[in-house]
C-alpha cells in the first residue's frame, strides 16, 4: 500500500509532468517516492522516474472524480488543479483555450502521452493506450480527440464532442450530434488505439460511440 508523502515529496509530485507523470528531483527524493509506492523507475535508459497510479491519485486529489454521466447529465468537472486538462466537452472554456497557444499545449500533451506509452510498454509501442490512460479514461479519450482537431461542445450544448464515463468497465461514451463528425471521432480514436463501436441511446435515440482502450 502506498504511504502518504511528506510535504517535500508532495511538491515533487505536484510538479510532475501533467501528461506523462515524469518526475524531477534528486536521486534520494525519487528513491523515497519509489519506496512509498508513489513512483517507479523506468527499466530502460535514461531510467527516468514516473508517478504510479497511487501517485497520480495524490496529485489529483483536489479534482472531482469522473462521474457516470449520460447525454442529459451535467458535464464532468473541469480540472481545477492549475495544470493542463483536455476538454471533455460541455465545460466553460477558459479565456484563450481556443487559440494557437491552446493548440500547442494540446499537441504537446499528446506527444508527451505517446512518449509515456513508449516508455511504459514493454515493447516500446505507441499504438495502444497505456496504464495512465486506462485509469483516466475520459481525459485520455478527450485528449486524443482534441489533439486531432475535433471541437469540444460548449456549455450551451452547441455542436461538438462530449466524452462521458459509463457504467461499463474501461469504456467511455462519446456524443456528437453531427453524424459525420461522430464518425470522424470514431476514426480518430481507432487510430489512437481504442476499440470503438457506434450505438443508439434507447431513450433519446441519439447515436453515440462506446470506446475502450485496445490491449493488444
Amino acid at each position: 500500500m502506498a504511504l502518504s508523502p511528506t510535504a517535500a515529496q508532495r511538491r515533487i509530485i505536484d510538479a510532475a509532468d501533467p501528461a506523462t507523470g515524469r518526475l524531477r528531483g534528486t536521486p534520494a527524493q525519487l528513491t523515497a517516492l519509489v519506496k512509498r509506492g508513489l513512483a517507479f523507475r523506468h527499466p530502460r535508459p535514461p531510467h527516468d522516474h514516473f508517478l504510479t497510479p497511487a501517485g497520480h491519485r495524490i496529485r489529483e486529489a483536489a479534482d472531482a472524480p469522473e462521474a457516470v454521466a449520460g447525454p442529459a447529465e451535467a458535464p464532468a468537472a473541469p480540472d481545477t488543479g492549475g495544470v493542463f486538462a483536455a476538454r471533455v466537452g460541455g465545460e466553460e472554456a477558459a479565456p484563450g483555450e481556443s487559440g494557437p497557444a491552446r493548440l500547442r499545449e494540446v499537441r504537446g500533451a499528446w506527444q508527451g502521452l505517446l512518449e509515456l506509452r513508449r516508455m511504459t510498454h514493454p515493447d516500446g509501442s505507441t499504438d495502444r493506450p497505456c496504464a495512465w490512460e486506462r485509469s483516466h479514461l475520459v481525459r485520455a479519450a478527450a485528449l486524443a480527440l482534441e489533439a486531432a482537431g475535433h471541437r469540444p461542445a460548449g456549455p450551451t450544448g452547441d455542436d461538438g464532442y462530449r466524452v462521458r464515463a459509463t457504467p461499463q468497465p474501461e469504456a467511455v461514451a462519446v456524443y456528437e450530434p453531427d453524424g459525420g463528425a461522430l464518425r470522424g471521432c470514431a476514426a480518430t480514436l481507432e487510430r489512437a488505439g481504442w476499440q470503438v463501436g457506434e450505438h443508439t441511446e434507447p431513450r433519446t435515440r441519439a447515436r453515440y460511440l462506446l470506446a475502450s482502450p485496445r490491449k493488444v
